[in-house]
C-alpha cells in the first residue's frame, strides 16, 4: 500500500476553492519562492510529517461532508501535492468514489503522472510565480519546462482553473505586470474560470527565524490591501 507524507490537515477551511473544505498540506516542494510563508513543508522526508495511507486520508475527509453543502469538498495543497503523484492519485479517486469535489492547490511542479491525476480532479488553482522565465527562475530557483509541461495536461483534460498571484511589492505589483499578467494567462493557461489576486504578507517569516533560515524579502513590507483589491477590479473582475 502507498503512504503519503501530510503536513498538516485543516478543516472548514473557506479560501481554498469554493465552499467549506477541508485542505490537506502534503509535505515538500521542488520550489523555494522568495515569498512562500510555508518553509516548514519544503522537505518530503521531514520528522515532523505524518505518515498515511490515502485509506485513512479520505476516512477522516469524509467525517466532514455534512458541512460541505454543494459546492465545498477537499483541496490538496502543500508545498506541492504534485510532488507525491502516487498518494495523491490513490487518495483522489478515494475521494472520487466518496462523492468529494476535489480540488489541487499547485504550482504545477511535481513528477509527472498529470493526466492521471487530472481524471479525478474537479478544479486547479494554478499559482503563477512569475510571467518571464527569467523572472521565474529568479522567483522559485528553478525553470518553468514543468509546469508548462503541467499546464498543457491541463489543456488536454479540460480542467477548470482558478488562477492566483501573489502581489509582491517590487516584484509581482503595479499597472504594467497586471497587464503582462492578463497577456500570461490568455497565452498560457488554459480553461480558466477566475483570477485572485492575493496580497503578499509577513505572516510566515517567524517560521525561517524558527528554522534558521535566511528570509531572503527581509526588507519587502507587506502589500496594500486596497490597491490590490483596486487591480483585482480592474484587471480581473
Amino acid at each position: 500500500m502507498v503512504f503519503g507524507k501530510v503536513h498538516s490537515v485543516e478543516t472548514m477551511g473557506m479560501v481554498d476553492g469554493p465552499g467549506i473544505r477541508v485542505v490537506v498540506f502534503l509535505q515538500g516542494c521542488a520550489l523555494r519562492c522568495l515569498f512562500c510563508h510555508n518553509p516548514d513543508t519544503w522537505e518530503t522526508n521531514s520528522p515532523s510529517a505524518e505518515e498515511v495511507s490515502p485509506k485513512d486520508l479520505v476516512k477522516k475527509i469524509v467525517r466532514y461532508k455534512p458541512y460541505f453543502a454543494n459546492d465545498g469538498g477537499v483541496t490538496f495543497s502543500g508545498g506541492e501535492p504534485l510532488l507525491q503523484p502516487e498518494f495523491l492519485l490513490e487518495t483522489l479517486r478515494r475521494c472520487r468514489e466518496a462523492g468529494i469535489h476535489t480540488c489541487l492547490d499547485t504550482a504545477g511542479c511535481g513528477k509527472g503522472s498529470y493526466e492521471e491525476i487530472l481524471q479525478y480532479t474537479d478544479l486547479i488553482l494554478y499559482d503563477v510565480k512569475q510571467i518571464t522565465e527569467e523572472n521565474y527562475r529568479k522567483m522559485t530557483g528553478r525553470g518553468w519546462e514543468e509546469t508548462k509541461r503541467f499546464l498543457q495536461a491541463v489543456q488536454k483534460a479540460g480542467t477548470p482553473v482558478w488562477v492566483r498571484q501573489v502581489v509582491v511589492p517590487g516584484l509581482t505589483d503595479g499597472e504594467a505586470y497586471m497587464k503582462a499578467l492578463q497577456t500570461f494567462i490568455r497565452t498560457y493557461v488554459p480553461n480558466v474560470q477566475k483570477v485572485e489576486l492575493l496580497p503578499y504578507h509577513l505572516l510566515g517569516v517567524h517560521k525561517y527565524e524558527i528554522m534558521g533560515i535566511p528570509y531572503r524579502l527581509q526588507s519587502v513590507p507587506a502589500m496594500d490591501t486596497k490597491k490590490t483589491q483596486m487591480w483585482q477590479e480592474k484587471y480581473f473582475s
